[in-house]
């Protein structure tokens, strides 16, 4: 079974829609729910509307996915027919993505054809062109299932234990399911039958919540036959009686038949119109017939004047041959100097990553003695020192973070995410967290927002909100005794398609109009007596214009010598009012009761141990302390913990390599990463690992408490004994 790819029956007739991506989601959705026929009707719909728009991307996305749906219907003849047409038109389109899929399937092809490890390699490529987070998902899947093949059963279980846990924001429930599946599969074959019993009866639940018919069958069939073979024969039968049931209710005859006619319909339309196109194109040559007697007088008129021009030619190509040669030494210096200028910032990719990872360790234990020594009833005196101190930690963490971010988007280690939020909670947790900045200025912070916006929206929050705390900070910082105004106002709309004007405007000290062409650069803040005076690393506006770069818009600013500055730009972004209220990224206010919590805290470094178990009782959570990975991966062997604090850099195997140890027989205890993340770390591997979620230190002491909170109270899990 290929993940992604399991389609269904269905009756139905896809309504006619006018927005390509519209139609792929909705196609999706039906082939998860096993609606095969559906499914297809609305790829028809969106290649004709690729093909009317001379849409090359959207073609080569359509034949991509009418390839993968007859290659699960084992039509490989098909599917490579559509897999062939993508090939061609990708030879004139530059697109990635595409390329990317197109490796992608021919890696199926290979699995198909027992070509395992050209399928390995294959899947490889897909990996380096690309790095969309449901491709990877599902390339994730497919090596899972070439390892269950070779029998690399440790490769095959670390891949799927990942997808178990999986932020996928379009298949996060179908990944999960068969990955549960597939666990189930990988438990027989090694006679675990107690652990295939249980991802078995994961998958059926999440199958049923979510209409998965196929992979409900499938969990009943792995069940029936687990409980056969540990003599439970009662639900045995249960589960086989379900598999009757299903066979009978949903994959028919009548289903067989309805899914190979829509199949056939499609490919058969789409060969009429590939034979119309061609028709087109041999009249266009016969009305060109006649012409050809016309061109032959003019050609043999032609050749009396090239004659001419051959001896100029001639002597043209000797003076090229000549400046080619230049050239070519010219190019290989221009070579030496790019592969200098690469290895220059290779080197400088690694030394920031060093210095930031060195310098992020000892700032946890200056910001957490801070806020222990101030929850600890200091003097009015020494309460003043402590405030100094926790500014001076914070200021100098605010310029390690924006040196990284600016060197992750110089090292093209940043991409846009697409997950849903409200713009406007965004923009007031924003106001809010400055709040105490502008009560020291005397200034006062409007928000004008046109509640004509969609509540839900679709884009990347997290930026948005690095973006807006630069831009409204950098307003507040230079406005004393004034005003801050933040403008959000919708443009257009178009479907789900909507462009917002977004101005941050405030009554400050302005800007010189010399100074306005370099104020968007690295350390650049108008004037040293401006730095002296009102302090920052002037990185700020860098990264606005660098992170707004990566959402494709660019930001204008406006600005008048002691009357203030506007800095203003417009977003393309979508609309999502058809998901609910609920959004799972948004933080929420809730306060969790952690007394009598008992946890593990995997950390080599004494004085953070110190630290975090202080910051722990301050909550009343006892704690056992491992100072190595090794070390930690035992404990959890032998004690019940309600939870994992887990440093990731550590002597010994890393806090991932721990994380993957103990995954392997306790998947369900939450494991949080607390680590001083470096330009090089990959959230992205901490969750492929297994870790629920991921803390940055130095943290703030309300982010902590509030992360365990979320994933060991908010799992309703009972609590272990201390």
């Amino acid at each position: 079974m290929l993940m992604l790819f399991s389609y269904g029956y269905s009756q139905e007739i896809a309504p006619p829609e006018s927005n390509v991506d519209i139609l792929f989601e909705k196609a999706r959705d039906s082939r998860n729910k096993n609606k095969i026929n559906l499914s297809l009707e609305y790829l028809n719909a969106a290649m004709d509307i690729a093909a009317k728009e001379k849409n090359n991307k959207a073609l080569i996305d359509c034949y991509h996915k009418f390839s993968i749906i007859y290659l699960k219907m084992e039509r490989e003849d098909t599917a490579e027919f559509y897999w062939d047409r993508a090939k061609s038109l990708l030879k004139s389109t530059s697109y990635p993505y595409g390329k990317a899929m197109q490796k992608y399937i021919e890696a199926i092809i290979a699995f198909h054809d027992q070509k395992n490890f050209l399928a390995i390699s294959m899947l490889n490529e897909a990996k380096q062109l690309n790095n969309d987070r449901n491709l990877l998902n599902n390339i994730l899947f497919v090596e899972g299932e070439i390892f269950l093949k070779l029998e690399k059963l440790a490769s095959a279980e670390k891949n799927f234990n990942s997808l178990i846990v999986n932020t996928d924001i379009f298949e996060q429930a179908y990944l999960a399911v068969n990955a549960h599946l597939k666990l189930a599969e990988l438990h027989i074959i090694t006679s675990d039958l107690e652990s295939a019993v249980a991802d078995a009866e994961i998958a059926l639940r999440i199958a049923k919540a979510n209409g998965f018919v196929k992979e409900e069958l499938i969990a009943n069939q792995l069940l029936s036959s687990s409980n056969a073979a540990l003599g439970l024969y009662e639900p045995a039968l249960t589960y086989n009686q379900n598999i009757l049931q299903i066979k009978d209710s949903i994959f028919t005859i009548e289903k067989i038949l309805i899914e190979s006619q829509t199949s056939d319909r499609v490919q058969t339309d789409f060969m009429k119109d590939e034979i119309a196109r061609q028709d087109t194109r041999i009249t266009e040559l016969s009305e060109s017939k006649s012409r050809s007697e016309i061109t032959a007088i003019l050609t043999s008129a032609f050749l009396t004047i090239i004659s001419i021009l051959a001896v100029a030619l001639y002597r043209n190509n000797q003076i090229k041959l000549r400046t080619n040669d230049l050239l070519q030494v010219k190019n290989e210096e221009l070579k030496a100097a790019r592969d200098a200028a690469v290895l220059a910032m290779e080197a400088k990719t690694n030394f920031l990553s060093t210095v930031s990872h060195e310098l992020r360790t000892p700032l946890y234990a200056v910001t957490g003695l801070t806020h222990l020594l101030l929850e600890e009833n200091p003097s009015e005196n020494q309460k003043e020192h402590l405030n100094s101190l926790k500014f001076s930690g914070e200021y100098l963490l605010n310029f390690i973070n924006d040196i990284l971010q600016i060197n992750k988007i110089d090292a093209e280690k940043l991409e846009i995410h697409q997950i849903s939020f409200s713009l406007k909670k965004i923009l007031s947790e924003v106001i809010n967290s400055l709040q105490q900045s502008a009560k020291q200025n005397k200034t006062r912070v409007i928000l004008q927002y046109d509640e004509s916006i969609p509540q839900h929206l679709l884009g990347d929050p997290l930026k948005l909100s690095q973006i807006f705390i630069n831009l409204i900070g950098n307003a507040i910082k230079f406005t004393k005794n004034g005003e801050v105004t933040v403008i959000a106002k919708m443009t257009e709309m178009v479907n789900e398609n909507i462009n917002i004007y977004f101005e941050v405007k405030d009554t400050g000290i302005g800007i010189d109009l010399d100074q306005q062409r370099d104020i968007f650069d690295s350390f650049e803040q108008g004037s040293i007596q401006i730095n002296r005076e009102y302090g920052g690393t002037g990185l700020g506006l860098t990264i606005v214009k660098s992170l707004l770069g990566l959402f494709g818009s660019t930001i204008e600013l406006k600005s008048e010598l002691g009357k203030g500055s506007s800095f203003f730009f417009n977003l393309a972004l979508k609309s999502k009012d058809d998901i609910e209220d609920d959004l799972l990224f948004e933080v929420t206010d809730e306060e969790y009761d952690l007394s009598g919590l008992h946890l593990l805290v995997v950390e080599d470094n004494k004085i953070n141990q110190v630290i975090t178990k202080k910051m722990l009782d301050k909550k009343e959570i006892t704690c056992d302390i491992a100072s190595n990975g090794l070390e930690a991966v035992a404990m959890v062997r032998k004690t019940e913990y309600d939870g994992i604090l887990m440093d990731i850099h550590m002597p010994g195997i890393s806090g991932e390599e721990a994380t993957i140890e103990i995954r392997k027989f306790n998947r369900f205890i939450p494991i949080i990463a607390l680590t001083a993340i470096s330009l090089d770390d990959s959230m992205e591997s901490f969750y492929a690992a297994g870790c629920n979620d991921v803390v940055t230190k130095p943290f703030k002491p309300e982010v902590f408490y509030r992360k365990i909170g979320q994933h060991i109270i908010g799992t309703n899990r009972p609590k272990a004994k201390a």
